[in-house]
């Protein structure tokens, strides 16, 4: 059963768990479950994405009970008007506070402003030496994408040297392998926490958190969090 973690007779959403996909895709074909398909069935009436997250992505998952809720939360979030929070974990030691304005390339090869703010809000320094370096360093930071662009919070962490744990895309390979061999964890440490929006039909403010999965959890606890 998939967590309901808001609803309304327009809206609903989800606390995703990290791994499921969010409808059937060709490039997924080892995939049998997907949130659209079990949301749908779970409550018995059809659902549209409003919006897409990360298959490895864990978090708030919007979908749209009627096709005039979905065509106008998929325009907000077109138009970057949804205020978005995630928590990641991330390597290394990040400053308090830090402003990514790094443009970001698409398909066709056309560059897209990309803008991320991030805070810290806790670090950790485990005495596994990896590398050249005698003890593991990560942060747990929260971080509010201004635009959304394909794998962006994963691209900008990468662009700055703190990739995502978890990421085999665009992570490090020597902390993915770490995180695997040291506690069975392949789970991408990203978590989609918060959504804020006006809701596009009563026009009220809507605000939505998730609670962390318990992968994430589990890897908080390793870290002293």
């Amino acid at each position: 059963m998939l967590e309901i973690i808001y609803r309304d007779e327009y809206l609903i959403a989800i606390n995703k768990p990290h791994g499921l996909l969010v409808h059937r895709s060709p490039i997924a074909a080892d995939a049998s479950e997907f949130a659209l398909q079990l949301l749908r069935d779970q409550i018995g009436q059809k659902v549209n994405p409003a919006h897409r997250i990360d298959r490895k992505t864990g978090g708030i998952l919007l979908f749209a009970l009627d096709k005039q809720a979905e065509v106008a939360m998929q325009q907000q979030f077109m138009e970057n008007k949804v205020h978005k929070k995630y928590l990641a974990i991330v390597r290394g030691h990040t400053p308090d506070r830090e402003d990514i304005d790094y443009p970001l390339r698409k398909e066709n090869g056309t560059l897209q402003d990309a803008f991320t703010k991030y805070t810290t809000l806790k670090r950790a320094e485990l005495d596994i030496a990896l590398g050249k370096h005698a003890t593991s360093r990560y942060s747990l930071v929260e971080a509010e994408p201004a635009t959304g662009r394909m794998h962006q919070l994963r691209k900008h962490f990468s662009h700055i040297f703190h990739p995502i744990i978890g990421d085999r895309t665009h992570g490090c390979n020597k902390q993915n392998k770490l995180f695997k061999e040291m506690w069975e964890m392949e789970t991408m440490l990203l978590h989609a926490s918060q959504l804020q929006f006006i809701h596009p039909v009563t026009g009220k403010n809507v605000q939505i958190s998730a609670g962390l999965q318990p992968e994430f959890l589990r890897v908080m606890q390793i870290m002293g969090w």
